[in-house]
């Protein structure tokens, strides 16, 4: 293997403020590219939803690791399944208000896949973690005033269990997975890939 021109930086290729958030708790230091990836145009139907989130991730990570060869770029996705069915994010309000009647007063799952790509070296990994969510029994206007919130944007299925009533009663598994980033499993991958947090305590 060449070595690299600088010490390869992390870079997370994902606007979201979860992901963000995540990652700056555990003590990474990382710029943000996102990939721009229109996930709607590269959806086939009859995929499952945990296929479905691990070729998106992939995708992402590739895309962004093409510009920046040099670094270790990680990318993340999300969704929510509600049998083999795929929920990501809602594309306007109507949408959401259909995945929250679908998903209200049952049991689903939230599937989020990693992946790790450092191009400079051929370094390719992924993850990816199920957690099961139960969501309580809503009122259609319960449902109403979260649309009208707008709190679902930029969320697979339509709601955030971070979210001051995310309508979640039990979770089982990984709770940072459900937010949007499995932190267990990106710590690992990021280690693998030879980044670690700040005084490599993450974990």
């Amino acid at each position: 293997m060449e070595p690299t021109a600088h010490p390869p930086r992390l870079i997370l290729a994902s606007m979201s403020p979860r992901r963000k958030s995540l990652l700056s708790e555990a003590g990474f230091e990382f710029i943000v590219h996102p990939s721009e990836l229109d996930e709607r145009a590269h959806e086939k139907p009859g995929t499952l939803p945990a296929e479905l989130a691990l070729r998106l991730a992939v995708e992402k990570a590739e895309v962004v690791a093409d510009q920046f060869p040099q670094d270790v770029v990680l990318a993340a996705d999300t969704v929510v399944a509600f049998g083999d069915m795929a929920l990501g994010q809602a594309a306007d309000a109507k949408a959401a208000r259909n995945m929250l009647r679908l998903l209200e007063n049952t049991t689903h799952l939230v599937i989020t896949a990693v992946a790790v790509v450092h191009e400079a070296v051929g370094h390719r990994a992924t993850g990816r973690v199920m957690s099961a969510v139960h969501m309580r029994p809503l009122t259609a206007e319960q449902i109403e005033a979260y649309v009208e919130s707008e709190n679902w944007r930029g969320k697979a299925g339509a709601y955030g269990i971070q979210d001051d009533d995310p309508f979640v009663e039990r979770v089982s598994g990984c709770h940072t997975n459900i937010v949007g980033l499995p932190m267990t499993t990106t710590v690992r991958l990021l280690r693998e890939a030879g980044v670690e947090a700040r005084g490599g305590a993450a974990g």
